[in-house]
């Protein structure tokens, strides 16, 4: 829905094995069109050859958390029907970004990318996007301001390895310390966006957030779609930035039509990259149990 709403020219199709699930809700989405005053295009299938041709494609298919699970208990299983998922991509929709959700996302990012044999700028992982929006949140409670307001900065792995900076995070014009002096204040809002992913489960019983993940989607290929070049944090495949290589890594980068245009390099303090590589090493553990 957010897709459509804010790229009304373009056609969405949605694909989910389950029987009729696709092309139901393609049907309810469509019937807001009236409603809305949009004349968005929308269809669903259980055909996943309809992704031919696409410009954009967003990969959320695996198994999704549950209560006490975490994102690496996933990770057999989803690479198995990630791998399925990107041998039909290779073969229909070759030119295509492609932007994975599914988790453990960093090595999901990193196994995408070796199944498809693609650009590295054409494949890239949603997650810091989302944890940044995240710790704004966070911040903007905390502070009683706006959270539009709030430029946040997280790296590292989409997972309680994840790295918050305060440092890189702007509240207005100023870095986020020097409007927090309180170092354990700051550090609670960090850990606190560090748990966030593991509360919204835990409260659900069944399932996991999907608001903010597919406002975190929508931005993305809003940005593809649009060449905005907007700068914002995704798992990217690293070759030397960071000092960190064959890794895909949360990091900020501009998003353009290509995909990943451009991978900026913070002037990481020492402490902080200490903690980057620290989570960058979590991921590692995971790639090295990928088939």
């Amino acid at each position: 829905m957010r897709i459509a709403l804010q790229n009304p020219g373009q056609e969405v199709c949605l694909i989910d094995i389950a029987p009729g699930m696709a092309k139901g809700k393609s049907f309810d989405l469509a019937d807001c069109r009236q409603i809305l005053g949009l004349d968005y295009r929308i269809e669903g299938s259980e055909d996943i050859d309809r992704l031919a041709g696409s410009n954009v494609v967003v990969v959320t298919a695996g198994l999704a958390r549950k209560p006490g699970m975490t994102r690496e208990d996933l990770l057999d299983k989803n690479s198995r029907i990630l791998k399925g998922i990107c041998e039909k991509i290779k073969l229909l929709a070759a030119n295509a970004v492609v932007i994975i959700v599914t988790n453990p996302l960093d090595a999901m990012t990193y196994c995408a990318m070796k199944a498809l044999g693609s650009d590295r700028s054409r494949v890239f992982g949603m997650g810091v996007t989302l944890d940044a929006s995240r710790f704004a949140n966070l911040i903007s409670l905390e502070l009683g301001v706006e959270a539009s307001r709030i430029e946040p900065v997280v790296v590292g792995s989409h997972g309680e390895a994840m790295l918050p900076l305060p440092r890189f995070t702007l509240v207005g014009q100023k870095p986020l310390t020097e409007i927090i002096k309180d170092t354990a204040k700051i550090e609670s809002l960090a850990k606190r966006t560090i748990l966030r992913g593991k509360e919204i489960v835990d409260l659900l019983g069944s399932g996991s957030a999907y608001f903010a993940p597919s406002a975190a989607i929508a931005q993305l290929t809003g940005a593809i779609i649009n060449d905005s070049k907007v700068t914002l944090g995704v798992s990217a495949y690293l070759q030397g930035e960071y000092g960190l290589k064959d890794i895909c890594c949360g990091v900020p980068c501009v998003i353009g039509r290509n995909g990943i245009e451009k991978i900026i390099e913070l002037d990481l303090d020492q402490q902080e990259k200490k903690a980057f590589l620290e989570s960058a090493g979590s991921i590692r553990k995971l790639n090295s149990l990928l088939q």
